[in-house]
């Protein structure tokens, strides 16, 4: 293990084989940092945290009767860079081959998940309950709201705004949009004017409704 100079570990902090850990970062009690891992400078690191746990990866072995799931060994690690702040209970998955990535500048809130293989460019903030599947990369300077989510091997581009509980299903090619909704998402101003649709519903039923009696035939 290789510590940089001023930093601290406040309390049960447990450090894997061979794990960086740059200048002036704070690891704050019950954080655990497997094998291999490499965190920059200044960072700060909340209770609970978990750096470097095996990605979710099995391979079906429908081969034998009991039709099992296979592990896949998660030989990647996780390499933080510099300035990240990690929220109290997150955790990063190693990669399955390839690392997963945190730019600098990154704060993530309490209970974040990013999974195996992923990319989180420079200076993206991700608020709570907020996840990244397995192989998606996030450009940098992405704001991404709490509760939301994205699947797997996307691509995000740079500047992207996330409400929070949407659910991205496909990439993002545009920087600078600013998207909503789940089921699909769509651009944020789109997205308003179909609430505000939603909202009226009632009422444009009631006007509907009494236009059709109006045109009712009156019996004699």
């Amino acid at each position: 293990v290789i510590l940089g100079s001023g930093v601290r570990l406040v309390g049960h902090v447990h450090l894997g084989k061979n794990v960086v850990i740059g200048a002036d970062t704070v690891i704050h009690p019950m954080t655990v940092i497997y094998d291999e891992c490499r965190i920059g400078a200044r960072g700060i690191i909340h209770g609970g945290v978990v750096i470097g746990s095996d990605g979710f990866g099995f391979a079906p072995d429908f081969s034998t009767t009991s039709k099992e799931w296979v592990k896949i060994p998660q030989t990647g690690r996780v390499i933080i860079g510099d300035d990240v702040e990690l929220g109290a209970s997150s955790t990063v998955d190693r990669g399955a081959m390839s690392d997963t990535i945190i730019g600098n500048g990154c704060k993530f809130d309490n209970q974040v998940q990013i999974g195996h293989n992923a990319k989180v460019g420079d200076h993206t903030v991700m608020a709570g309950c907020s996840g990244v599947a397995g192989s998606t990369e996030l450009g940098p300077m992405c704001v991404i709201g709490g509760y939301s989510n994205f699947s797997g091997h996307l691509q995000i581009a740079e500047r992207t705004t996330v409400s929070g509980g949407t659910s991205i299903t496909k990439s993002i090619k545009e920087p600078g949009q600013h998207f909503t909704g789940v089921f699909p998402f769509i651009p944020h101003p789109r997205w308003e004017k179909n609430a505000a649709i939603i909202r009226g519903l009632d009422k444009i039923r009631q006007q509907i409704k009494e236009l059709m009696n109006t045109k009712k035939p009156h019996n004699e």
